[in-house]
């Protein structure tokens, strides 16, 4: 199999990702305004549950898929891979059904534990989604093994696209029937107007499969005729049964699993001690719990956001360094390690200098209507942007770590990093001084931590070496020169438009643009890696009439 770059799987990846973003944030405003807070009172407690099952089926799985088929198609082992892909389809079929019948049939039990009866019917709304998401993910870890991401990235397009128009259409159609008929309706409005909402998931689903399946059957020739070539080259390798690689699939996916799990549970013990905390400290309960909603919902809403491009560049990372690690070539697998955790950090630094020095701006523009609770928040995002980047770079190098068998590393590091978070956060939470910084503290520790304990690894299981200047210096005074620039342009927009929101977005649009000029400027990102992205020539051609 040719060698291939991560840099255009990863661009492609990160494209979609942002379109996702932006039609989840297009899908939940509307949908807020329609059904209102109680409406999503209900809405909620379904989605919760909904992704913690889809995190069981879907945080390992499609790694482990994606590791085992690589690893094959790199020696050419084209029937083993496929081999691979259909027990693990069984597999994640399986899985979905066992899902949809605890979540449809458990509804009401789920629903009074959450304390909302009133989301069970959402509950049972949502439920077929099980069946097809893990499906869909048996398809997309298939592709990503071959090193083929456009599938995967079309597919989520479609699946967010199919989940909004599909999931605000009926939540407007039955919402506002249930309220026409009034009395005579069966149904809350707000209850069957949320169950409307998150049906929409499994319309994308269902269009995120099928994109998955024609892909597939339009490729089922190409995979045919691989597995007719590799029976023609010799003789065939030795077929492994079902139970060893249910096994493998097991043994590769179990620990990732765990570790996706690792920071959901700490966000939940999060409340608990912060809360607890700041009420120890002095301050009333409301207070406290609007202190937390500031940090959890403001500040750590717009933390997660960078995270859509750094984790492409992780499952990009993975097969291609799991089919070099296999063959043993290792210097092709450093080289694009370094790449890797330099592309991490190129996109990590801007985004956490960006909102350090917008934070007060962003959360205003984003939450106009309620202001006070902005400008509250924004010294939490202060601290807590100053972890993305070392949260960019744990994503990438636990896709490294994944790639070469040592997925229990990097789920031992965080959880090293989760124990120091905790002990940070209970000791500063409850200083008056400092509050709920203490937990925003907490949190950039733990990544931080996890993030050496990453960079160690990798260069212990692999003896990649990373360039400190080329990695870390010119990305930092790349993004030091743009959230300089990002700052100064929004003080003189905002007196110019006479405080109008306007101004950080064009401040944020003038930074994207010093940044774009800083890394070429620097040699940050050289012609040859910007060559390796889509349209990677024409944007060179382009560049070479500026820039020598």
């Amino acid at each position: 199999m040719a060698k291939k770059s991560f840099i255009q799987g990863a661009a492609v990846l990160a494209v979609a990702g942002l379109l996702v973003k932006v039609l989840g944030a297009i899908f939940k405003i509307p949908l807020g305004n329609m059904i209102g807070a109680d409406g999503m009172a209900y809405y909620n407690p379904a989605y919760y549950v909904y992704n913690f099952f889809l995190t069981l089926a879907t945080a390992g799985i499609p790694v482990a898929i994606s590791r085992m088929v690589s690893e094959r198609v790199s020696f050419g082992q084209f029937r083993e891979a496929h081999h691979v892909f259909k027990i693990s389809r069984a597999l994640m079929m399986a899985i979905g059904v066992g899902s949809f019948i605890i979540v449809f049939f458990g509804a009401e039990i789920l629903a009074q534990a959450s304390n909302v009866p009133g989301a069970a019917m959402s509950m049972r709304a949502i439920s077929p989604a099980l069946i097809f998401v893990p499906l869909m993910a048996s398809y997309r870890g298939y592709f990503q093994g071959m090193q083929e991401m456009t599938p995967t990235a079309v597919s989520q397009v479609v699946e967010q696209v199919f989940r909004v128009v599909v999931g605000l259409s009926l939540a407007y159609f039955l919402y506002h029937g249930a309220l026409e008929l009034g009395a005579a309706s069966r149904f809350d409005p707000k209850e069957i107007g949320a169950a409307g909402a998150t049906l929409g998931a499994a319309a994308g689903a269902v269009g995120g499969l099928l994109v998955m399946l024609i892909v597939y059957f339009r490729s089922k020739g190409q995979i045919k005729n691989r597995i007719a070539s590799e029976r023609k080259g010799g003789p065939r390798s030795a077929r492994e049964s079902s139970r060893t690689i249910l096994k493998k699939i097991i043994v590769i996916a179990l620990p990732i699993t765990i570790g996706a799990c690792i920071m959901p549970i700490v966000n939940l013990i999060d409340v608990a001690i912060v809360v607890r905390r700041l009420m120890e400290s002095g301050l009333e309960r409301a207070v406290a719990e609007n202190m937390y909603g500031q940090l959890s919902s403001f500040a750590g809403s717009l933390i997660n956001f960078p995270q859509v491009l750094t984790q492409a560049v992780a499952m990009s990372l993975v097969p291609l360094v799991a089919a070099a690690f296999k063959q043993r070539d290792l210097p092709y697998l450093r080289e694009n390690v370094q790449y890797g955790l330099r592309m991490s950090v190129i996109l990590g630094l801007p985004c956490a200098l960006g909102l350090f020095a917008l934070a007060e701006p962003i959360l205003v523009l984003l939450y106009p209507s309620q202001q006070a609770s902005a400008i509250g928040a924004a010294p939490a995002l202060m601290v807590m942007s100053i972890g993305v980047v070392f949260l960019s770079t744990v994503q990438t190098l636990t896709g490294v770590l994944q790639g070469i068998g040592k997925q229990m590393i990097p789920v031992r590091n965080l959880a090293v990093g989760v124990i120091a978070k905790i002990a940070i956060t209970w000791v500063l939470t409850g200083i008056p001084a400092i509050n709920v910084l203490g937990a925003a503290a907490g949190t950039v520790t733990a990544y931080l931590i996890a993030s050496i304990l990453n960079i160690l690894a990798v260069r212990k299981y692999t003896g990649t070496y990373f360039d400190f200047v080329a990695t870390a210096v010119k990305p930092f005074i790349s993004s030091l020169v743009m959230a300089v620039c990002a700052w100064g342009s929004y003080q003189l927009l905002f007196a110019l438009l006479n405080g109008s929101r306007m101004a950080t977005v064009l401040a944020i649009l003038f930074a994207i643009i010093v940044y774009a000029v800083m890394v070429l400027l620097t040699r940050t990102i050289t012609k040859d890696e910007i060559s390796r992205m889509p349209k990677g020539e024409k944007i060179v051609r382009i560049l070479d009439k500026f820039i020598k």
